[in-house]
């Protein structure tokens, strides 16, 4: 939580690297969402069953993201970033090539593991390659990973048209997902002692007993179960109201893209002004708003989607500085962020199914569009013991022991 005082600029490789594994990250989640028209129609399934392929990634991550520390201490951050990035290109690619739709559910289940491990070693690697300037780091893949959430709706649609179908368009990011994570695994080798060779051999426990991190488990989970809702169903939602599958899917690019230079900016601002709980507070009462206005008025989508944009950076780009202030040196910093990165996705896989289930019963988009909003609403309130002094006492009882 004090300002950064080691401000030795990182390499360029690092700064590429960084970006490049956060963009790695998503576009096996995003891509799916524009493109549920054709998956129903192919597979013939519901939009419940659609939403299984949102719900299964995210529980995936839920489950396994605890587990990510003790790969990292076996092989190293760096080397198990870059293989479970690897994991998620290599199955993104077998699951659209099976026939049935119960194939291509469980293939996705290696898809949602490597994106938990991947994900969840990210601020280990930050803390263990930038460690005076993590906010910086955190912006950086922060940043990456709403790239890679922008492009890939925004390219599902025109990929799938040029290609030939939706399989073919899944693939096709997936196998740009192998490229990248490759070059993670180059331009990181030899940054910092944690990024390629080996983590701390001592694990730190998870932090059980801290109230406040708990706190930051459950406000994941609200902000993944909108999330990951908007990501499958937005476009979808737009439409019931008249809008193209590819005009849709831009839609819920532009949102994420506009995400992206607020997520850069947000971690460093947030160490000079405001606390946790003011950004987090602040972006989910816009995501309020930015739900609201795509509900009353939907032909006004593209300036919800700035909205929205915006509100989705502040509180992202606030979530993943938490691990940080809940844990004091790489293990404590693995072992924070596994534990609210696993309850988080756990909570988070409701999402997309249960969503989808509502629009299944009550015929419209509406009621699900609104559930997102109380979810972002009872963020607000969640954030609410994120101060300072609170987040200070919580690192230092974690550095403790207790």
């Amino acid at each position: 939580m004090t300002p950064e005082t080691d401000r030795t600029r990182p390499g360029v490789a690092l700064i590429v690297a960084l970006l490049l594994a956060g963009i790695a990250l998503r576009p096996q989640l995003g891509a799916v969402g524009p493109l549920v028209p054709r998956i129903q129609h192919d597979l013939h399934i519901s939009h419940a069953v659609a939403g299984l392929l949102g719900t299964i990634p995210v529980l995936c991550m839920g489950l396994f993201a605890p587990a990510a520390p003790a790969v990292a201490r076996r092989i190293g951050t760096g080397r198990a970033v870059g293989l479970a990035l690897g994991v998620v290109a290599l199955f993104g690619v077998l699951r659209v090539l099976v026939p049935d739709a119960w194939q291509v559910l469980v293939l996705t289940v290696p898809v949602g593991i490597g994106i938990a491990v991947a994900g969840t070693l990210m601020p280990v690697a930050v803390r263990e390659i930038m460690p005076g300037r993590t906010s910086t780091g955190t912006g950086l893949y922060a940043a990456g990973m709403n790239i890679g959430s922008a492009a890939s709706p925004a390219l599902a649609v025109p990929l799938a048209v040029w290609l030939g179908g939706w399989r073919d368009s899944l693939a096709g990011l997936a196998v740009a997902g192998g490229v990248l994570a490759a070059a993670w695994l180059v331009l990181s080798r030899g940054q910092g002692a944690g990024a390629g060779g080996r983590a701390a051999s001592v694990p730190a426990p998870f932090p059980l007993r801290s109230g406040l991190a708990w706190v930051c488990c459950g406000i994941f989970g609200l902000l993944g179960i909108s999330f990951y809702g908007i990501a499958a169903w937005l476009p979808d939602s737009l439409g019931e109201h008249g809008w193209s599958d590819r005009n849709a899917g831009y839609v819920l690019a532009v949102a994420l893209a506009a995400s992206a230079p607020v997520t850069l900016a947000v971690p460093g601002l947030s160490e000079r002004f405001g606390s946790r709980r003011s950004w987090m507070a602040s972006g989910a009462l816009i995501q309020v708003a930015a739900v609201a206005l795509f509900i009353i008025w939907p032909g006004g989508g593209w300036a919800w989607a700035v909205l929205l944009g915006a509100s989705l950076g502040i509180e992202f780009s606030t979530l993943m500085l938490l691990p940080l202030d809940l844990g004091q040196g790489a293990s404590r910093v693995a072992a924070a962020a596994g534990m609210m990165l696993g309850v988080g996705y756990t909570l988070s896989a409701i999402g997309p199914f249960a969503l989808g289930a509502v629009r299944d019963a009550t015929g419209s988009y509406t009621t699900s569009l609104w559930l997102i909003a109380g979810c972002a609403a009872l963020v607000a309130l969640s954030a609410l013991p994120l101060t300072r002094p609170r987040l200070a006492r919580a690192a230092d009882a974690s550095a403790a022991g207790n």
